[in-house]
């Protein structure tokens, strides 16, 4: 079966075109990225399709193996990082200041595509690692900033997130893992559950961000405080020093990213690990959701890189596979010729193509919020990030899903033999719906962090973007703008009944979360694919590529946008036949 080919003239176009790159390569400090945006994304791709790709089906096989404490990554992963690190690609978008390279989050994440379709689990690790160099910009101190960021940034160091502990789950307020002070440090016990890359043999040195309470510290969310705990102490010359009392106990056995060691971490099993406290005690969680939101764009990201993955083999299978007579061939044709088929890679490939543009686009956002001089635009964009954040890594972890399902049926028999590889990359998204929070909490953070606390306000900024392409493409592209037009009228009849109702009944907002974040990702996604028809429509005549462009703008808006009416309806239901049953009665 083929491999990775990464797309870089889609994802180009996508990032200039639909994104905006021309508006980021405008903020102070980008001024080259449009002109390095073409060869960056040339490199990124070599690398992905030679060294990573071929990795993917490898580390599924062997997986990760724990002996004594450590673990052995699958063969050739410890030299993929060591090219990755070499590259200095773990350094795109960070402080040139800490050895970072200071380039725009915009490119920083077209780039992450490739890695994560490359090979998922292996781009877990570098994913996890920009978070933690994120946390520690925004809110560690000086000195933590000048020992742990050169290193987290060039990648010879890895970071990981330690939140959940078997009792709490998602309920971060139930964690127990403790923090006592030891002089100008504090001892930390606990066990974390879910912890990628916990432990493997990648980098010099592991730097593991831990929540913990301190002692009389509130209950619940306000009485958890975050430190730094690295496998290895730095010592007087930043290099690794001695060995931190923690270690991995286990390794879960996983259905699928086999290759990403999920550990089991343990702290303080010889008197206590070695933590440093990050910023205030008892604001810890709030410190971590900068982690959080960095990694919820990522697994929204991925979501995009394993459905072009999947669609990628699909598409390559539809052209080889032949079965029976297609209409308007004298024989058996090549499966591509079958309308149902069809049918499912222009699903594949408009879905993957509307979730690639809105994750650049929240990418593009993060730009203005950082950079841009006007703080009224700083803010908006940065309410932007927020509201988009977990539409990008709810709605396109659902088309990843969705879309390597498909691969498996286009595949027919194939797609459920492991040979053909496609199966992998089911079993390797189905996680993104969970990790990170599950797409159920993003969902009720959308309606109720993002759309009820501020009143709609961010909403109708977007809705505003929304319509400002509905005129544009109505004028110039009639019949995709007016199905737009039907998808944004729908999002703002819920937004707007959501606004009028929320506080009608407890239930209500949980009842219509879900169906209102796919309600605003699927209009979300009908206006990308619409921009993208928009950029396109000039050069579309005498060019295949942006021809295509319109072609699946149009598949899109007749239909996928016509989903949105029937979430709509859910939405507006209320919550009465989601809670009428007895517990008994399930």
């Amino acid at each position: 079966m083929p491999s990775y080919a990464p797309p870089v003239r889609d994802i180009f176009f996508a990032m200039v075109e639909v994104a905006g790159l021309a508006e980021v390569a405008a903020l102070p400090g980008c001024e080259d990225s449009a002109e390095l945006a073409g060869p960056v994304l040339d490199e990124a791709a070599k690398l992905a399709a030679e060294v990573l790709a071929p990795l993917n089906p490898v580390g599924d096989r062997e997986g990760c193996v724990l002996e004594n404490g450590a673990v052995r990554t699958p063969t050739g992963f410890r030299e993929a990082y060591a090219r990755f690190v070499e590259g200095g690609w773990n350094g795109m978008p960070f402080d040139p200041e800490h050895g970072g390279q200071g380039l725009p989050w915009l490119l920083t994440t077209a780039v992450g595509e490739m890695w994560q379709a490359a090979n998922m689990a292996f781009g877990l690790c570098p994913l996890l690692t920009q978070g933690t160099v994120e946390l520690l910009s925004s809110h560690g101190s000086a000195e933590q900033k000048a020992l742990y960021l050169p290193p987290l940034i060039e990648g010879v160091w890895t970071g990981t997130m330690n939140l959940t502990e078997p009792q709490a789950g998602s309920d971060l307020g139930a964690l127990r893992s403790r923090a006592v002070p030891d002089g100008d440090a504090w001892k930390i016990t606990g066990q974390k559950i879910f912890i990628t890359h916990g432990e493997h043999d990648m980098a010099e040195n592991i730097v593991h961000m831990v929540l913990a309470r301190v002692p009389d510290a509130p209950a619940g969310p306000k009485g958890i405080s975050l430190f730094i705990v690295p496998k290895f102490l730095p010592a007087a010359d930043g290099r690794p020093g001695p060995r931190n009392d923690l270690r991995c106990v286990s390794l879960e056995h996983k259905l699928g990213i086999k290759a990403s060691p999920t550990a089991v971490m343990s702290f303080g099993d010889g008197g206590g690990a070695t933590g440093f406290l990050v910023g205030e005690a008892n604001r810890g969680l709030e410190y971590m959701f900068t982690m959080m939101n960095n990694a919820r764009l990522n697994v929204g990201l991925q979501g995009v890189a394993v459905a072009e993955r999947a669609y990628q083999k699909a598409r390559a299978y539809a052209r080889e596979r032949v079965q029976s007579r297609a209409p308007g061939t004298p024989g058996p044709a090549t499966i591509i010729h079958h309308a149902d088929v069809r049918r499912m890679l222009m699903t594949m490939k408009a879905e993957t193509e509307a979730a690639r543009a809105l994750a650049l686009l929240a990418a593009r956002h993060l730009d203005v919020a950082k950079r841009h001089p006007d703080e009224a635009i700083r803010a908006h964009a940065q309410r932007q990030v927020d509201l988009l954040i977990p539409v990008v890594k709810a709605w396109c972890s659902e088309v990843g899903m969705a879309t390597a399902d498909t691969a498996i049926q286009v595949h027919g028999g194939m797609g459920f033999i492991e040979e053909t590889g496609v199966a992998q990359h089911l079993r390797d998204a189905r996680i993104t719906a969970i990790y990170e929070g599950t797409n159920g909490i993003q969902a009720a953070d959308l309606v109720g962090r993002k759309l009820l606390r501020d009143k709609g306000f961010a909403a109708r900024e977007a809705l505003a973007s929304m319509r400002s392409d509905v005129q544009r493409a109505e004028r110039d592209l009639p019949e995709i703008g007016a199905r737009l037009a039907e998808g944004v009228a729908a999002l703002e009849a819920a937004t707007a009944w959501l606004l009028a109702n929320a506080e009608r009944d407890p239930h209500l907002p949980g009842a219509a979360s879900t169906p209102y974040l796919r309600l605003f990702g699927t209009v979300a996604g009908g206006w990308m694919t619409t921009r993208a028809a928009l950029a396109a429509r000039a050069g579309a005549a005498d060019d295949r590529f942006l021809a295509a462009k319109l072609v699946t703008a149009r598949f899109y808006a007749d239909h996928l946008l016509p989903r949105a009416g029937g979430y709509l309806a859910a939405v507006t239901a209320g919550p009465q036949a989601v809670m009428a049953l007895a517990e008994d009665d399930f």
